[in-house]
């Protein structure tokens, strides 16, 4: 009997168990590639304000 209780918790709490992972390893993909994007995109503004200063000088 407390066998088949503790099976029953078990497999009850499982899939929101593991809805939970799936959603927060894809929050952290998203904001990961956020991250990446945003410091690729700093670099190519700092480069293009470089150019433009380095132009009218």
């Amino acid at each position: 009997m407390i066998q088949d209780y503790g099976w029953a918790v078990v497999f009850s709490l499982a899939p929101t168990v593991l809805v939970g992972l799936l959603f927060w390893f894809i929050m952290r993909a998203l904001v990961r590639a956020d991250r990446t994007e945003r410091k690729a995109y700093a670099d190519i503004e700092a480069e293009e304000r470089a150019r433009i200063a380095r132009d009218r000088a």
